[in-house]
């Protein structure tokens, strides 16, 4: 069960990081060039902090399981960042990503069964 939760923590914390990076380069479109005004962003940072306890995180799941079956557990992740894409950012997903989406989610099931 804690394998479990590490796993889906480790999903969890990359996906807020991908976001993250997502609100950051959203905020730089007003901003003059070069990397110093850029790195006052604090969306920037969440992103950095989100991705390095992600993996740590991930760390300890590969202490605790195969990569082969870890590994393309981490697919959760397009899964969360597509509900994000569509219902945070109202991006269009036309019906073939969700079908991935769907696809995904069934691998991630059987995959779940091993753990």
């Amino acid at each position: 069960m804690i394998t479990l939760l590490l796993l889906l923590a480790a999903c969890l914390l990359t996906c807020a990081g991908q976001v993250a990076q997502k609100f950051a380069v959203e905020g730089w479109r007003d901003l003059p060039d070069g990397w110093a005004p850029k790195l006052h962003s604090p969306w920037l940072w969440a992103a950095l902090l989100c991705l390095g306890l992600g993996l740590l995180v991930w760390l300890l799941v590969l202490q605790r399981l195969e990569v082969g079956i870890a590994y393309p557990m981490l697919g959760l992740n397009f899964v969360l960042v597509t509900l994000v894409a569509r219902f945070v950012f109202k991006e269009p997903i036309d019906r073939r990503h969700w079908l991935g989406v769907v696809l995904v989610i069934a691998g991630v099931a059987l995959l779940g069964r091993q753990v």
